[in-house]
């Protein structure tokens, strides 16, 4: 919708509003039938995602379906709309290359650092989130661990959370912020990973692995799949990662 988010803006204002203007177009009675709203955003920026047909896109706006996402306002309060996309995992090279050697000064504050990682997931038992010598999370952390019979968090990975809100779960899936691709764990453990002494792939490259700040804190916020990463669910972590405090995000995507 446009508008930049209040200071005190929160679900009960803007949860209603969005609901309200989705029945405008659908009926109440439909979206009462399927779960229609999939996200409300309201801590990065004010709308919404929802399931909508052709002719419930019009009644938003005047769209010529050749252009889309290009259209031309309609409804009061509409800035814009637009499908949500598919995007692809990406990696990135190492610190040494950046010049970020591991003997560059550090700060007694990293370990209050919390990096919020929005990828596929994460392997917790990799030694690269190891929480030995790590104390509890900063009092600044407000956010959750989606914890299941395969994943645990600890003082490193001091919180977790998955999404699928608008696609169902397909083979080699697993319903949890564990991770089943390996590039999540990849880029957590680049960004924040603990010193690794004598890490290689099956021999090859053997030496020290570590993240550019291996002392900070990981957040993981899952939301690529054996797929592909929604839009509407990378956004939602945007919104989580927000709340729950996390100071830097990567997004390798």
């Amino acid at each position: 919708m446009g508008d930049k988010p209040k200071l005190d803006i929160s679900t009960a204002t803007t949860l209603p509003l969005h609901v309200n203007m989705l029945q405008n177009v659908v009926g109440s009675s439909n979206i009462a039938q399927e779960p229609l709203l999939l996200h409300s955003y309201k801590r990065s920026f004010n709308g919404f995602a929802a399931k909508l047909t052709e002719e419930e896109l019009r009644k938003w706006l005047v769209v010529d379906l050749a252009f889309f996402p290009i259209c031309r306002k309609r409804m009061a309060g509409v800035v814009s709309v637009f499908p949500s996309g598919k995007k692809k995992l990406h990696t990135r090279r190492s610190w040494n290359f950046i010049g970020f050697h591991e003997n560059v000064k550090r700060s007694t504050v990293e370990s209050d650092i919390i990096v919020g990682m929005i990828d596929s997931g994460v392997w917790p038992e990799s030694a690269s989130f190891s929480d030995a010598w790590f104390s509890p999370p900063p009092k600044k952390w407000k956010g959750t661990c989606q914890g299941s019979s395969n994943f645990t968090c600890n003082n490193k990975i001091i919180g977790a959370r998955y999404y699928r809100n608008s696609e169902p779960f397909v083979k080699g899936d697993i319903k949890s912020p564990r991770d089943s691709d390996g590039h999540g764990t990849h880029t957590a453990s680049t960004a924040a990973g603990s010193l690794v002494s004598k890490a290689s792939l099956f021999g090859l490259g053997l030496g020290r692995a570590r993240g550019g700040v291996p002392s900070a804190r990981i957040a993981v916020y899952k939301v690529c799949w054996a797929s592909d990463c929604s839009d509407n669910d990378i956004l939602a972590a945007f919104e989580d990662a927000i709340a729950d405090g996390v100071d830097i995000l990567s997004v390798s995507l």
